[in-house]
C-alpha cells in the first residue's frame, strides 16, 4: 500500500509505504529501496506495527519518478502491487515498481 500526502510548504510529498503481514511472511526484516536512496537496503528500514505490517514514511521531491522495491531479511526482493507502474529492472529480470510524484 503506498499513501502520498502533498506538502504545501514545501515541493515535497510525504510518502507512506506498507506491506501487509500476509506478504511478509516469516521475514524478520523489511526496507524499502529505491533511486531515492541508492538502493541501499540500510537506508530505510521499516518499522513492524503491531498488525504485522511494516510501515516506512519518506519526504521525496515531487514532479519525479522513482523506481523502488522492498527488501525482505536482506535477500528477497518484492515489488508492491499498488506501485504507479512497473519497469523491467536493469540488472535482473525482475521489475521494479515506479511511483510518481
Amino acid at each position: 500500500m503506498i499513501e502520498k500526502t502533498y506538502l504545501k510548504t514545501k515541493p515535497e510529498c510525504k510518502v507512506k509505504f506498507a506491506l501487509p503481514a500476509e506478504a511478509i511472511g516469516d521475514a524478520k526484516s523489511v526496507a524499502v529501496v529505491g533511486d531515492f536512496n541508492n538502493w541501499d537496503c540500510t537506508a530505510n528500514p521499516m518499522k513492524k506495527q503491531k498488525s504485522g505490517d511494516f510501515v516506512s514514511t519518506l519526504n521525496l521531491g515531487i514532479e519525479t519518478s522513482y523506481q523502488f522495491r522492498y527488501v525482505l531479511d536482506g535477500s528477497e526482493w518484492l515489488n508492491d502491487d499498488m506501485a504507479d507502474a512497473y519497469v523491467p529492472s536493469p540488472i535482473s529480470y525482475d521489475t521494479n515498481g515506479v511511483i510518481s510524484l
